[in-house]
Formats: structure tokens, C-alpha cells, sequence
């Protein structure tokens, strides 16, 4: 599937990078990322993300500097234009993810508070 309004989530040299390293050290065949939300947080929703072995129906795929993400439909108009990033600090690393549809997040930096983006014609 194939997004009309752009891609959903790119990502920077460092996610797609980490994102790579992540993918060759899984033991099993995996066609990419894939990357939703759930319920769940003091804020309401968590990203989530797991090794993808084949692609889901109505998925959004992404294909990005060498790297496939695959967004779970329930998740596409909430990670609309969100940037992925991966960032190394003094005493933690991980994902980071730049949402323009993020309202809130909650303290720890755990959870988010999102909205769905709004589309053409709404």
C-alpha cells in the first residue's frame, strides 16, 4: 500500500542505521520494522515495534534510506509525518520519535498523548 499524502515516517541517518544493525542480528528471515501504538502509559498510548517476517494486509509500507518499515494500518493517521531518530546519551539510547500529532507525553518519557492528523477533506 501506497500513501497518498507522502510518506508516513521517515527516518534519520542514525534510525536507519540502528534500524539495520536491529534487523541483521535477528535470527529469522524478517522483511523489515514494523511500528504501531497501543494503549497504554500515564499518556495514553506507546509506540511499539517488532521484526516484521511478511507484510500484513493494508499496511503501510515505507521504504527509506535501505530500510523497510511497515505501519500497522490502526496506526497510520497517528504517526503521519513523524520522523524516527536514534539517539546515544550519557546514561540511555533508544528510538526517538518526532510526532507532529503528539499532544502531550508523560513525564518519564514513556507514553504520548496523540491525535490523529488531519486529512484532506475533514
Amino acid at each position: 500500500m501506497s500513501s497518498s499524502f507522502g510518506k508516513v515516517v521517515t527516518l534519520t541517518d542514525s534510525a536507519a542505521e540502528r534500524v539495520k544493525a536491529i534487523i541483521g542480528r535477528s535470527e529469522t528471515p524478517v522483511v523489515g520494522l514494523r511500528v504501531g501504538i497501543k494503549k497504554g502509559g500515564c499518556a495514553g498510548m506507546e509506540y511499539t515495534m517488532e521484526y516484521a517476517t511478511e507484510a500484513r494486509p493494508l499496511e503501510e509500507v515505507v521504504e527509506d534510506k535501505g530500510v523497510r518499515i511497515l505501519i500497522e494500518p490502526s496506526a497510520i493517521l497517528y504517526l503521519l509525518g513523524t520522523e524516527m531518530d536514534y539517539k546515544t546519551e550519557k546514561f540511555v539510547s533508544g528510538f526517538v520519535f518526532k510526532n507532529p500529532n503528539q499532544t502531550s507525553a508523560c513525564g518519564c518519557g514513556e507514553s504520548v498523548e496523540l491525535s490523529p492528523a488531519q486529512t484532506v477533506g475533514e
